[in-house]
């Protein structure tokens, strides 16, 4: 009886597996629709790259020019001034 208890399971189990994977398998994209979404992401736009790049070298220089003065900059700004 404890044979066929380990049998039944482990068909169980493996039933389990196949039927997850296959479920995976329906429900990943294609390659094709994978290469569709990589050509759509906007680092492959090299104007937009360029852009993010100027906009994140003027983001570092502000941050930079705030490490170095001893000013409380954040209370020059907003609703109470």
């Amino acid at each position: 009886m404890s044979g066929m208890r380990t049998i039944v399971i482990s068909t169980a189990a493996v039933a389990v597996l196949g039927l997850g994977y296959g479920m995976w398998s329906i429900v990943s994209p294609g390659e094709e629709m994978r290469k569709e979404k990589l050509k759509n992401l906007p680092e492959s736009n090299p104007v937009r790259m360029e852009e993010t790049r100027h906009r994140n070298a003027m983001m570092m220089q502000v941050l930079k020019d705030a490490a170095e003065t001893n000013d409380n900059l954040a209370r020059g700004f907003g609703p109470g001034k």
